[in-house]
């Protein structure tokens, strides 16, 4: 995983949606509605309830966000979305 792309913060908008500042300045919005339509599995299935969705956090040691449950996304395709929204 390269450093630039790891997530330094993170701020809940609302619905599925996600400001994340990286390493490399970047600063962008993030909707994950679309990643969590169809068959998710088992640990992203929980992220669907909006409350749940809510509790993300940076785990700095990964570099990415985070939910309770352990679910996580790879820093890199978030920032790919964040350069270029679907």
């Amino acid at each position: 995983m390269t450093p630039e792309y790891h997530v330094s913060s993170v701020a809940y908008l609302g619905g599925h949606c996600l400001r994340l500042t990286f390493a490399d300045g970047l600063v962008g919005d993030v909707d994950l509605t679309a990643k969590l339509q169809g068959d998710v599995g088992p640990v992203f299935e929980p992220l669907r309830d909006e409350t749940f969705f809510a509790q993300v956090v940076v785990d700095k040691e990964l570099g990415t966000v985070v939910w309770p449950n352990g679910a996580d996304l790879a820093p890199e395709v978030l920032h790919e979305q964040a350069v270029t929204p679907a």
